[in-house]
């Protein structure tokens, strides 16, 4: 591990012997020999992950932020979670958090803001302590601002607590500081990729590249063309299509890497952080037009400076403040455009072997960077390692994945583990909508990223036959599960308007369930389920609408003769007619999809014909079916 930067509290990690400023990257001998998995950097102290799940740290401890009773000016191990598997480490700027492989979340530090998590306004909290509040959520993902935190459950649930003066909790007007994780309602339904803090302000990304920003915006950091702090999280609507996979975030501005290598950034300027080349804010993510020539793989924000790795080169490009070193290139003075890092740096083997001081180079793995410091993981020549590229989707880092390597999975869950934690969780991912929405994504030529009110960016063909498989009979207990699933939770909790089109999938998804057409499941899934289609707002349903209009013909026709079976049934009474008011709501609301979909845009709509209606042996069209049961108030 090379490092540069800041190192007043001994948070470069590289012993007493060391100077203030190390403006040149240099190694840090202390874990020579060891594996580094991940590094954390707060305001004035850092986290080291090892490949084998232990934590050390260095650096100011004034607030127990190192979770050791040690000044800090060496790394030391956090004996407290020697017995844990830690896979995942965060700093804010006085207090860490920790992430198991089971998903539980531990925090140390400064709690003055409620940033712990643990419902307590303590001073300080020295020794890693776990958030009882998460002990049902799998947590795969964290990120701290100054005083807030985010964490990303693997049912796609998004928590945040800490520090609200701004609003960068994401939770709506009217909130103050919380002590305890609280769930950011207004993006549920929305499969997300990566969660991220700033300073105070706060990021999520979808699965398709579409961004939301909130919290502080006075330097125009959330990309929104205004400098108006936001309380509840906003759609970035000129990054949509721009193919977004990763956002870095500093205490005042923001990068953002999409998949073809660009690097756009936007927020404050002041010290030349966004690398275009002036000390201007940019209330708009603006694209930096000094590194176009290259493709980035990796960025990384400090503080008030940038990161940028081109793996094509091996080159690492920063800029930003500089005036503690944190620029790698041997200075200390601030840049406005992206400037090399010093050193001999190589992406892969090929681009050193004929050299003859191959053995000098670095091969890069992945950038680290926050505060006033900056961190490579390497290799040398004999033992490379490939380079981590942020492109690459990272499966176990967001929400649970429904395919066929789940489903056999939870199917010997189901079969082994009967009620058992291990159950809920099964119960919990297919109840969320999150889960399903990210799960069937049209990956040819990309076709995910360009979602829209026009495309729903899922393959169909992909839903029918993971359903498919499912009918099985050896599939049959986890069968129960998905039922149970559907019918309690994932339909009845169906919000009528969802926060983005990318939450809309589950009304594609649902319809293509086999045991909708299952006249036994009419009552508590299929009725229930037109019912919250016509629940939908007026833009969230024409959505749906158009996106029927584009499905293939046998997908809609078959939505339509499913819906013409459930009014047969209904008409056919037995049980339903006992109870006159239900039966008026389940027999109103099939009627009306049917309507709703002869509305259909006119691409399909020319083959609908008009909808007639099954009695015994002969049908009736509307007027008929009205004079046959005058009892039934329903105006079509």
């Amino acid at each position: 591990m090379l490092c540069w930067g800041h190192s007043a509290f001994g948070q470069l990690g590289i012993g007493h012997d060391h100077q203030t400023f190390a403006s040149k990257p240099q190694t840090c001998g202390f874990f020579r020999g060891r594996r580094i998995k991940e590094v954390a950097c707060g305001r004035y102290h850092s986290a080291f992950l090892l490949e084998g799940g232990e934590i050390y740290t260095c650096g100011l401890n004034s607030k127990g932020q190192l979770g050791h009773y040690s000044d800090g000016k060496e790394p030391e191990q956090v004996e407290a979670l020697a017995g844990e598997d830690i896979v995942h480490v965060a700093c804010g700027e006085l207090h860490s958090l920790a992430v198991s492989s089971n998903g539980q979340i531990f925090s140390w530090g400064s709690s003055s803001e409620g940033q712990l998590g643990h419902a307590t306004m303590e001073v300080s909290v020295s020794i890693p302590r776990f958030i009882r509040k998460l002990n049902q959520q799998k947590i795969l993902q964290v990120s701290c601002g100054s005083w807030h935190c985010l964490a990303l459950a693997d049912d796609g649930q998004l928590f945040t607590w800490g520090q609200n003066s701004h609003g960068q909790l994401g939770l709506g007007e009217g909130f103050e500081s919380q002590t305890s994780p609280q769930r950011v309602k207004s993006l549920e339904g929305i499969p997300l990729a990566q969660v991220t803090a700033g300073g105070f302000h706060s990021f999520a990304l979808s699965l398709s590249g579409a961004v939301f920003g909130w919290g502080k915006n006075d330097a125009g950091q959330l990309g929104l063309n205004d400098e108006e702090d936001r309380a509840s999280p906003c759609h970035v609507k000129p990054l949509r299509t721009q193919k977004v996979v990763y956002i870095s975030c500093g205490q005042e501005h923001t990068a953002i890497l999409t998949k073809t290598g660009g690097v756009f950034t936007c927020g404050a300027g002041d010290r030349g952080q966004l690398g275009h080349d002036s000390l201007n804010k940019e209330i708009n993510p603006r694209r930096v037009l000094e590194l176009m020539g290259s493709e980035v793989s990796q960025i990384a924000c400090g503080r008030q400076h940038t990161l940028a790795f081109v793996p094509s080169s091996g080159l690492i490009y920063a800029f930003g403040c500089g005036t503690r070193g944190q620029l790698g290139n041997g200075q200390l003075s601030n840049v406005k455009c992206p400037s090399l890092v010093k050193g001999h740096w190589a992406a892969n083997t090929g681009q050193i072997q004929d050299r003859a001081d191959s053995c000098a180079y670095h091969i890069v793995k992945r950038i680290f960077s926050g505060g006033d410091q900056c961190f490579v993981l390497c290799s040398r020549y004999g033992i490379p390692i490939p380079a981590d590229d942020f492109r690459s989707i990272n499966h176990s880092s967001y929400s649970n994945v429904i395919n066929d390597e789940t489903i056999d999975i939870w199917r010997r869950k189901v079969a082994e583990y009967s009620g058992s934690n291990s159950i809920n969780s099964v119960v919990q991912t297919l109840s969320s909508s999150a889960c399903w929405n990210g799960s069937f994504l049209e990956k040819k030529n990309d076709e995910h990223f360009k979602t829209s009110p026009k495309i729903p960016g899922i393959s169909l063909n992909s839903i029918r036959v993971l359903f498919e498989k499912l009918m099985s009979s050896h599939h049959s207990r986890l069968l129960e599960q998905i039922l149970k699933s559907f019918e309690t939770f994932l339909i009845p909790q169906l919000s009528s308007s969802p926060p983005d089109v990318e939450a809309m999938r589950i009304y594609l998804i649902l319809p293509e369930f086999p045991l909708l057409q299952d006249s036994k499941y009419y009552i508590t899934l299929t009725l229930p389920l037109a019912m919250a289609i016509l629940r939908l707002d007026t833009n969230p349903s024409k959505v749906l609408d158009n996106w029927w209009s584009q499905v293939c013909p046998s997908y809609f026709f078959k939505l339509v003769d499913l819906y013409k079976a459930a009014v047969v049934y209904l008409l056919n009474g037995r049980k339903t007619l006992l109870i006159p008011v239900l039966f008026t709501s389940y027999i109103t609301a099939a009627l009306r999809l049917l309507e709703k979909l002869h509305k259909v845009p006119k691409l399909l709509c020319n083959t609908v014909q008009p909808v007639w209606f099954c009695n015994g042996n002969y049908f009736l069209q509307r007027q008929e079916w009205m004079t046959t049961y005058p009892q039934l108030q329903i105006c079509l």
